[in-house]
C-alpha cells in the first residue's frame, strides 16, 4: 500500500486546531486531550472549538462566582501562609528584606559584568536593582545571626523577585521564591537534611510526585534540585556549605539552603503547564482567565 493511502473504513484525521484555537484553548487550561485532539473536516473542527471553549467558559464563570461568594484568597497567598506555618513549627524564624538590592551585594556572589546572570536584571540605576534573588540578603543578615543565637541558625524568606527571563510558559519576569536556610550542622548529615527539608515543603505545596537529581547552577556550581511531574520540571534548588561564595561574608558554618518557586510548586500541585496564571497577574485571577 502507497504511503498515506487509506484502508477501505479507516477515517483521516489528520486536521489539527488553528494556532489561534490553540492559543485560546492553552489561556483557558484545557485538558492535553483536548488539545490533542484531530478532525475529520474543517467544520467538525469549528463546531467542536465553539462546544470546548464554550463549556470551558461556562466553567470559569462558575468558579469565578464561587471566588466572590466565598471570599476566596489566591492559591500563592493561602500556599505562602501553608509555607510559612510549616517551616515556622520546625523552628525556623522569617525575616522579610527589601526588594531592592545593590551591585556590590551581588558582586559578593560572584555576580559580575561577565556573569550570565547580569543581563536579566532589572537595573534601576548604576548602584541598585530589583533583585533577582534572595541570597545576597540572606546573606547579609545571616553575617549578625550567627553572631547573636545559637546554632544551629534557622531562617527562611518569601518574597517576589525579578528577572528578565524568556516568556516562555515556565518562566515569569516576576515571581516568588522562598528561600530557606539553616547553618551550624554536622558536615556528614547535609545531604540528607537537604531531603528531609525539600519533602518537607513540597508535600506541604500538595505534591506527590517528586524527585531529587545533581544539576549545575551558575551561581552556586553543582546543586540538588528537585523536579516533579510528568514533564520532570524544576521546583527547587539546593546548595550546602562550606561554600566558595561564604568567603566574601565571612561565613564559616556547616549549611543547607534551598530556593522554591511558589508558582512553580503550584503548577506541580494543579498539574498544568501555565506558569503566568500562578503568580501576579492582570489576566487571570486564583488561576482563572478573566476575558471570558
Amino acid at each position: 500500500m502507497a504511503a498515506g493511502k487509506l484502508i477501505k473504513g479507516e477515517i483521516n484525521l489528520s486536521i489539527t486546531w488553528t494556532a489561534t484555537q490553540t492559543q485560546r484553548l492553552n489561556e483557558l487550561d484545557a485538558a492535553e486531550s483536548e488539545l490533542e485532539r484531530r478532525f475529520i473536516s474543517t467544520e467538525d473542527r469549528e463546531q467542536a472549538y465553539q462546544k470546548l471553549e464554550k463549556q470551558i467558559v461556562a466553567d470559569h464563570r462558575r468558579r469565578l462566582n464561587e471566588i466572590q461568594q466565598t471570599c476566596s484568597r489566591p492559591a500563592i497567598c493561602r500556599l505562602e501562609n501553608i509555607l510559612v506555618d510549616v517551616l515556622v513549627k520546625q523552628g525556623f524564624v522569617q525575616v522579610t528584606t527589601p526588594i531592592i538590592m545593590s551591585r556590590g551585594l551581588l558582586t559578593k556572589m560572584s555576580i559580575d559584568a561577565a556573569h550570565p546572570l547580569q543581563s536579566q536584571i532589572f537595573w534601576l540605576d548604576k548602584n541598585t536593582c530589583l533583585r533577582p534573588m534572595l541570597a545576597p540578603h540572606l546573606y547579609y543578615v545571616l553575617v549578625d545571626l550567627l553572631r547573636l543565637w545559637d546554632r544551629p541558625v534557622r531562617i527562611f524568606e518569601i518574597g517576589p523577585c525579578f528577572r528578565k527571563e524568556s516568556q516562555g510558559s515556565l518562566h515569569s519576569s516576576e515571581f516568588t521564591m522562598l528561600n530557606l536556610v539553616e547553618m551550624g550542622l554536622p558536615i556528614e548529615g547535609r545531604e540528607e537534611r537537604i531531603r528531609q527539608l525539600g519533602s518537607l515543603i513540597s508535600k506541604a505545596a500538595g505534591i506527590k510526585d517528586f524527585e531529587f537529581e545533581v544539576v549545575k547552577s551558575e551561581v552556586y556550581g553543582d546543586t540538588i534540585d528537585i523536579v516533579a511531574g510528568s514533564d520532570r520540571n524544576e521546583i527547587a534548588s539546593s546548595a550546602m556549605g562550606p561554600h566558595p561564595l561564604d568567603r566574601p561574608w565571612k561565613i564559616n558554618d556547616t549549611w543547607v539552603g534551598i530556593g522554591f518557586g511558589l508558582e512553580r510548586l503550584l503548577m506541580a500541585a494543579e498539574n498544568t503547564k501555565n506558569l503566568a496564571k500562578m503568580g501576579r497577574s492582570l489576566t487571570y485571577l486564583n488561576g482563572i482567565r478573566l476575558n471570558i
